[in-house]
């Protein structure tokens, strides 16, 4: 072999600015560079935060969808819901509102904040008003239990009632509306108070149980 032969060997194991592989490899080699060995710890610290920076995301979402769907746990919820029913002669019946609705699938029922409630009755005639803080909704039964500041609110042309009291029953397939619980009625020519009271929506009647007693006064 020649040694033309050989020089161009050796010349081909060399980089263009004339250094062997060997001492390029050296040349990254983390030892001989302290500042490169900073660098890349740097780097290794950098990846690990990002790492459990990522690995945090899922917990956070998690804390957030518990939070949303409450301490109660339920099987389903809506915000906002809004419902509308209308009766065989497709006439106007009830339309619910509330700004929560939580569905538990054991005993079928349904708790709901401030929920509030227009009950139709004849044609052209102005809907009962029914508003609580609470509520809960037995879906088989059809029946709506209010609790807490319980409202009902009737129209009668420019006459207007307010019902008060601490409970209250809706019974939607038998359109009525009913409690045992002390009730207070004020219109504006008077206030009424009694024990237990029960009313036909269709009808637009209402009775008072017992301990009835009134007294004109300037309405509230």
């Amino acid at each position: 072999m020649s040694s033309s032969s050989q020089d161009q060997r050796k010349n081909g194991n060399r980089t263009g600015n004339g250094e062997s592989k060997d001492d390029l490899i050296a040349l990254l080699t983390l030892s001989d560079r302290p500042w490169l060995r900073t660098l890349a710890l740097g780097g290794t610290i950098a990846a690990t935060l990002f790492l459990l920076w990522r690995s945090d995301e899922p917990t956070r979402v998690q804390d957030d969808a518990a939070q949303l769907r409450g301490k109660a746990e339920p099987d389903g919820f809506v915000i906002n819901g809004q419902y509308t029913a209308y009766d065989e002669n497709g006439d106007l019946k009830i339309q619910f509102t509330s700004p929560r609705i939580e569905q538990f699938e054991e005993g079928n029922v349904a708790t709901m904040k401030a929920p509030r409630a227009k009950l139709f009755g004849q044609p052209e005639t102005e809907p009962w008003i029914v508003e609580s803080e609470n509520g809960s909704l037995l879906q088989n039964e059809g029946v709506l239990y209010l609790t807490d500041h319980v409202r009902v609110i009737r129209t009668f042309g420019e006459r207007k009632a307010t019902m008060t009291t601490t409970s209250l029953t809706l019974d939607n397939d038998q359109g009525t509306v009913y409690t045992d619980a002390p009730v207070t009625i004020t219109d504006q020519i008077g206030v009424t108070r009694a024990t237990g009271m029960k009313a036909w929506i269709d009808d637009r009647t209402l009775e008072l149980k017992s301990q009835v007693e009134g007294r004109y006064e300037t309405g509230q």
